[in-house]
């Protein structure tokens, strides 16, 4: 008998009809006498419901109370799937964020995880119930409801398993894994069998959408086997992100491609060449509270460098204002940018101990006239930053040239 966390995102509750399947699929894993913990999203298209209500009262809303109504939309969805599987003849109860509780600090809309009280959850388990937890959601400690931000209910999942030291935690989506790349660019993309904690950090970081970076963070860090599958198949194993030490198969040199088509990038031509000079430049962008990504500086031979660095595109125009209104301090003969341009990564623990990836990647791309305007390279990655009309090309090119349309 095992502990099994399982998530089932807005998709998969969407409906009456999936919510019933859900609680088919809760219901398989009781008969085989497993203990089951449910975590459960808003129905697909609530919260943005729940969202444009709350902007027609109030333009800007107020992030506490932005909180009280958002996390309604799982209230319901709990509330749902605990009746659909006590028809279906099995004891089921359900907890808000509140109820459990998971205590949050008190940065509303992004609350960050605390402390999970278990204890009732554990008594309930043991009297033979599913427990049905409300998913993107906790309590600070004056009893305001927060939420958690982009990838809550994912958080919320790996956080429950890892207070309840359960045996797997299971996210299901409406992708049955971890793929090579986007297999909507790729026919020939393969689903991974596994995946290492570092190679899906750095996925998510780089673009993947199947699983938010928060969720792989924790997991990794409390050691939670996490399992992605499908909520619309019956069949397959999915994925299983886990420790690389526990792989003992020889690791593929590259497991992904990953893509990213929300960035610009943003270059500072002709400022002194002086110490502090980077500060000047991104101090005011970091003050504005957006996130660089790439950099690199150039220095030329009279004195000057050119500063070049990549934001996400949504930031564009603000780091473009920001800058413009810092020019003449920081003494810039120019300040210029590009919003069409796309970041792609390969991506595996296996590049430690391969020399050469960097190489063949230049050349796959350079074969196809594709130029590479930045570099960026951690031990486990490489990524270049291209003209976003050549994205879909170079995706599908390096992905054949490292030959993961292939089983390992």
């Amino acid at each position: 008998m095992a502990l099994i966390v399982q998530k089932y995102g807005g998709t998969s509750v969407g409906s009456p009809e999936r919510i019933k399947n859900v609680a088919q699929r809760v219901a398989k894993f009781k008969m085989l006498g497993h203990q089951v913990v449910v975590v459960v999203s808003a129905m697909s298209g609530e919260t943005n419901r729940l969202v444009a209500l709350a902007k027609e009262v109030q333009p800007n809303p107020d992030l506490r109370e932005m909180d009280v109504l958002l996390s309604t939309g799982e209230q319901v969805t709990i509330a749902l799937l605990s009746m659909a599987l006590m028809e279906l003849g099995l004891k089921a109860r359900s907890y808000t964020g509140a109820q459990v509780k998971i205590v949050t600090d008190s940065a509303f809309s992004k609350a960050r995880i605390l402390d999970i009280e278990e204890q009732n959850m554990r008594a309930d388990l043991d009297a033979g119930h599913v427990v049905v937890v409300a998913g993107f959601q906790g309590v600070d400690e004056k009893g305001n409801i927060t939420t958690l931000g982009r990838g809550g209910s994912d958080t919320t999942g790996v956080a429950l398993a890892a207070a309840l030291k359960a045996d797997e935690c299971q996210i299901y989506t409406d992708v049955d894994g971890v793929y090579t790349t986007d297999p909507r660019v790729v026919s020939e993309a393969r689903r991974l069998k596994t995946v290492t904690f570092e190679e899906m950090l750095e996925m998510a970081s780089l673009g993947s959408k199947v699983l938010q970076i928060r969720s792989v963070e924790f997991a990794g860090k409390y050691k939670v086997k996490l399992r992605v599958l499908s909520s619309f198949d019956d069949e397959g194993e999915g994925t299983l992100i886990t420790f690389e030490e526990e792989d003992k198969m020889e690791q593929a040199i590259i497991s992904g491609i990953a893509f990213n088509r929300d960035e610009a990038k943003i270059t500072v031509l002709g400022v002194p060449d002086r110490p502090g000079i980077a500060y000047q430049i991104l101090g005011p962008v970091g003050d504005a509270n957006i996130d660089v990504d790439m950099i690199i500086q150039n220095v030329g031979a009279d004195g000057t460098t050119d500063f070049t660095f990549t934001v996400h595109r949504n930031e564009y125009k603000k780091a473009l204002e920001v800058l413009k209104g810092v020019q003449a301090h920081i003494g810039a003969r120019e300040i210029t940018g590009d919003d069409r341009i796309a970041k792609v990564s390969v991506v595996g623990v296996g590049m430690r101990s391969h020399a050469g990836i960097a190489s063949t990647m230049f050349r796959t791309l350079a074969e196809e006239g594709i130029n590479i305007q930045m570099i960026s390279t951690s031990e486990i990655k490489i990524s270049v930053v291209i003209d976003e009309k050549y994205l879909e090309l170079a995706v599908r090119v390096l992905h054949k040239a490292f030959a993961l349309d292939q089983e390992a």
